[in-house]
């Protein structure tokens, strides 16, 4: 199976949840060249996951999920992304919001909320956990535009307390399935504070009053991926759909093991897969591929030698970095700390994409100009690889980050609200 390229080890458990993913590559692959061609995320995908169970991935049984962990969506975005990378990439955003289940239940356990708040977070995070599981697309939407220096994400969209709920007014600049999913799970900043300690969670039905779609999105990126973001204009949330307790996001943020809320890597397997997909086509078609005067394959020249060395060096170093910190972030019992597998991620999630965009880049050059075109896999790839550049922060970003860690014993935080004159 595909994703045992990447995760070489399954488990049974696992090989059976890698079938299922197994079992839809064939359509992805058939609608990817359309769907990036009219940059249109095809909507019978969301029918063809949900049937597979897939939406359910990484829900534990008793929730109605399939029960996998970081390895099985690592193994599945990876997959996909040598199949479609939007629809891998969009899949990938569905399974982060499992986290908003996940870790708060993870955080009760571990005694970080008090009696009257533990109703109120576990309804929240089950709710979470029980619409995935029954097949329902989220879509989670924490991304702005708005920019902070001391935090990789800024949230300025507020949720004002109302009688039996909440209204919630902002925009959010960046989140897959745009119009397609069921629910946008939704970060905002309660009003009255000025931390990381007002973030707060809530579902925000598709077609809710006061949701819009911002301008269509025509990125240097993955086209198909419905990524136009969302207006809120005084929507309003019921209370039993918001997770609004003070403080509650960042102790969950404290439960995962290390990336971002901890299924980042899985983004990067997303870039791996596609970047697979393009060294495959690549060395086809040059080995099969003659020079009309020897008879020898394309393949076979010095240039494509040189090209090829470097790919498969790039190739295998996406691989290296992929591997390791998925082997930190689930190994039980651990055996580092949460400290040193943040430091690895961000030097990593920069060294596998970079890694990826080169493997592109080398079947752009391997493929001369019968393979520059935007219909072609070369050049697709090329142009979906480009995102893995500065999705989240850039390589640079993380080894300013890495530094700053070594030097100084300091890093930027996850997540920060926006001073209110930049709303």
């Amino acid at each position: 199976m595909i994703g045992q390229r990447l995760v070489e080890d399954m488990t049974s458990a696992e090989r059976e949840r890698a079938e299922r993913v197994e079992s839809v590559l064939p359509a992805l692959r058939a609608a990817a060249e359309e769907a990036d061609r009219t940059a249109t995320f095809p909507a019978g995908h969301v029918g063809l996951l949900r049937e597979a169970g897939l939406l359910g991935l990484v829900v534990p049984e008793k929730f109605g999920g399939l029960g996998g962990t970081l390895r099985d969506l690592a193994a599945a975005t990876y997959a996909m992304g040598t199949a479609c990378p939007s629809t891998a990439l969009a899949y990938f955003f569905h399974n982060t919001s499992a986290s908003r289940g996940l870790l708060p239940l993870e955080a009760i356990d571990a005694g970080l909320f008090d009696d009257t708040e533990v109703p109120v977070v576990r309804a929240f995070a089950e709710k979470v956990l029980i619409r995935m599981g029954a097949g329902v697309w989220l879509a989670n939407f924490a991304s702005e535009s708005v920019k902070t220096a001391g935090a990789n994400i800024t949230i300025a969209t507020t949720a004002r307390k109302v009688d039996g709920g909440w209204m919630l007014k902002g925009e959010k600049s960046f989140g897959c399935a745009t119009g397609i999913a069921d629910y946008y799970l939704t970060s905002a900043k309660l009003e009255g504070y000025d931390t990381a300690e007002g973030l707060a969670t809530f579902f925000v039905p598709r077609d809710a009053a006061g949701v819009s779609i911002r301008a269509p999105w025509d990125g240097l990126g993955m086209r198909a991926t419905a990524n136009n973001g969302i207006r809120l204009d005084d929507v309003f949330v019921p209370d039993d759909e918001a997770l609004g307790v003070p403080g509650a996001f960042t102790r969950m943020l404290t439960m995962s093991r290390g990336s971002f809320v901890g299924n980042q890597l899985a983004i990067a397997a997303v870039y791996t897969g596609c970047a697979q997909r393009a060294y495959d086509e690549i060395l086809t078609a040059t080995t099969t591929k003659t020079f009309a005067d020897t008879g020898d394959p394309i393949a076979s020249s010095p240039v494509h030698q040189v090209l090829f060395g470097e790919m498969t060096r790039s190739l295998q170093t996406a691989y290296l970095w992929l591997r390791y910190q998925l082997a930190i972030e689930t190994a039980e019992p651990p055996f580092k700390a949460k400290s040193e597998v943040f430091t690895q991620w961000r030097l990593g999630k920069g060294a596998v994409t970079e890694a990826c965009f080169q493997v592109a880049l080398g079947a752009l050059k391997a493929g001369g100009t019968s393979a520059a075109s935007m219909n072609g896999f070369a050049g697709r790839a090329l142009r979906d690889l480009a995102m893995g550049l500065v999705m989240t922060f850039p390589a640079e970003r993380g080894m300013l980050e890495v530094a700053r860690i070594v030097t100084e014993a300091r890093a930027n935080d996850l997540f920060a609200t926006a001073p209110e004159a930049a709303r």
